[in-house]
Order: C-alpha cells, then structure tokens, then sequence
C-alpha cells in the first residue's frame, strides 16, 4: 500500500500536477497555467492555447525564408563595403524575426507551450526597433552630404538621440514581453502588455518625431535650393555622390522603410492594447497581413539600396561628418582618410546613364 501511494506522489510534480492526467475541465487559470507545459494538440482543450489559432506553416515558413535571404544580403553588402555598425544593427534585427518566426511554427506544432509563445513573441516585438536604428544611421549621413545648414540637429544627433529612444522602447517592450508572458494571473499579465504597449508607443512617438524632423530638413532644403542660396553651401565632397540617382532612391527608400514599419508599429499597438486575449492579438489573417509582410518589404527596401553601395568608401568619412577632399587628406584617424586611387574607383564616381539603375 505505502509503495502505490509513493508511486502516486511521484507521478505529481512539485505544482501537484499530474501530467498524465490532466484536468482537462478546471477553469482556474493558475492551474491552467502549470498544466500546459504537458499539453500537446488533441490532448487539452484548445482554450488552453497560448493563442486562439495555430499558425499556418507554409506562410510563416515563406516569411522567415524572406528573412534568411535578407539576413544573406544584409551580410555581403556589409563585408563587402565594410559598414559594420549598419551591418550588425540590420543583421541582429533580421535576425530576431528569423526567431520569431521559428517560435510561430513552433507554436503550430504545440500551441500550448509558454515557451514556443515567448520566442514568437519578444523577438518579432523588439526587432523592428533595430532596423529603425539602422535608418537613424543612414539619415544622419544622408544630412551630413547634402548639407547640414538646414537640420534641426547636428548629423550625429539623430543617431543619438533616436538609436537612444529606439533602445528604451526595446528595454520596454522585452521587460513586458517577458512579464506578460509569464504571469501567473491576469493582473501581472495586463502589466506586462501594458509596459509593452508602453514601449511601443514610445517608438511610434519616436519615429513621429522623426518624421516630422527628416521631413522639416526635406522641406528646408528644398526652399534653399529655389532661392539658389545652397547649392554654395553643400559639401564638395558629396557632390558627385549627389548627382546620382542612386542617390536619391537610396533616400526614398530609407522613406519607404520608415512609414511601412511605422505602420506595423501602430498595428501592433492596436494588437495588444486589448492584451494576448483581444480579437487582434487572436487574428491571424491581420497578423500575416501588417507584421511580416511590412517588416520584409522594409528590409527588402533597405537591401536593395544598401548605404555601402551607395557611399562606397565614403561611408566612414561621412559617418564622421568630414565635409571637403582637403579635411579627408589632412585627416588624422586613418579610418578617415582616401586615396586618390579609392577616390577614383569608387562607384558613385560613375556618371550614370539614363537606365542605369541597379
């Protein structure tokens, strides 16, 4: 008798949970909680799910194959023009969606398993922030070599200031992410969403700012050019850079990246604010729709018009706000200095065709 009640106890784990009899009817959400981590699809009610639905593989295993040839991308244009700052903030940022989209299938084979939910969730909400890092980096020297006397801020500023923004809505959204994931009870789960949607809104005002701070420089700037009075002021180093058309695109596309994960921002706002159990955070067809779909065409745009082939062996200098041949020679940080030979070859040197647009 004492060695079946030993049995017994040992078959119990330390939650006083038997995981080969579940209580499939309790409605008592703690119970829930400590019971899933032995559930599997067809053994527990699906109201058990971490989500309401499980997500579709074929889509979700497309969007993180986008991902992986981005990532690729991102690397050799990296390498090959050696923008290691750009490269490493594009690179982790790719990568945490790859992540995340590895816990969406995970969650399709078992939906029940906090764990599978975690790496769905903390990744592909704090990723975007770090491609938005990799924007403020381009901008800042997008400023520097078309001229800066038309910036609100200095060049470097905007790499400051908005990167530090974008990292307090990244502690933000991780600390809730992680909080609101593990909570053992409703109250400390609508904390947790709701320093993420704290985090969130902070990057959504960010970018706001940006916006409107990118978008005062354009209008500035482009009033200066009517008058005539800036052309005398622009930068002579940056002035073959500038008269490509790569040039301008590269800039379009920096726009294009910034308003669409602007947009997959305020989704994902809209997602939570009703926390893990509102309709949006329960939708799947809206998820594949303003998630993926938005963050892959933002990379695809920044990809396409990479800075490195863009600046080719100006990336450094311009990074460091050098604005004429004669500050680059007399440089004394040689990262910052060009030969005549690097200054002949470099690819914006070339007096671009009609139609030739890579």
């Amino acid at each position: 008798m004492d060695t079946i009640l030993h049995l017994a106890v040992r078959a119990l784990d330390q939650n006083g949970i038997d995981p080969n009899n579940l209580d499939v009817n309790t409605t008592d959400p703690l119970k829930i909680a400590m019971s899933r981590k032995y559930c599997k699809v067809g053994k527990c009610p699906e109201s058990w799910q971490t989500i309401a639905y499980r997500p579709t593989i074929p889509g979700n295993v497309i969007y993180m194959l986008c991902f992986f040839a981005l990532f690729g991308g991102q690397m050799w244009f990296g390498i090959r023009n050696k923008t290691w700052t750009y490269m490493g903030t594009m690179c982790v940022g790719i990568f945490g969606e790859i992540i995340g989209y590895i816990g969406r299938i995970m969650l399709n084979v078992n939906p029940f398993i906090m764990n599978n939910f975690l790496v769905n969730l903390i990744p592909l909400t704090i990723a975007p922030a770090l491609l938005t890092a990799g924007i403020y980096l381009c901008v800042g020297r997008v400023i520097v070599a078309v001229g800066s006397e038309n910036s609100r801020l200095k060049p470097k500023m905007y790499t400051y200031i908005f990167v530090g923004c974008d990292l307090l809505a990244l502690v933000l959204q991780a600390i809730g992410g992680g909080m609101a994931a593990t909570a053992k009870d409703h109250k400390g789960s609508r904390q947790g969403v709701n320093i993420m949607i704290a985090g969130l809104i902070s990057q959504v005002i960010t970018m706001t700012l940006f916006l409107a701070i990118w978008g005062d420089f354009a209008v500035r700037t482009r009033r200066a050019k009517l008058s005539g009075s800036f052309t005398r002021a622009q930068p002579s180093l940056y002035e073959n850079l500038r008269s490509t058309r790569n040039f301008t695109y590269f800039q379009w596309s920096l726009f294009v990246a910034t308003v669409l994960i602007f947009v997959r921002c305020i989704y994902r706002v809209a997602e939570l604010w009703n926390g893990f159990s509102g309709h949006l955070a329960n939708d799947q067809v809206t998820f594949m729709i303003f998630e993926g779909p938005l963050i892959i065409l933002a990379v695809s745009a920044m990809t396409a018009y990479h800075p490195g082939r863009i600046f080719g062996n100006l990336w450094v200098p311009v990074g460091k706000g050098v604005t004429s041949m004669g500050k680059l020679a007399e440089g004394s940080d040689s990262s910052v200095r060009l030969t005549e030979t690097q200054w002949n070859s470099t690819a914006y040197q070339r007096v671009e065709q009609p139609g030739n647009v890579v």
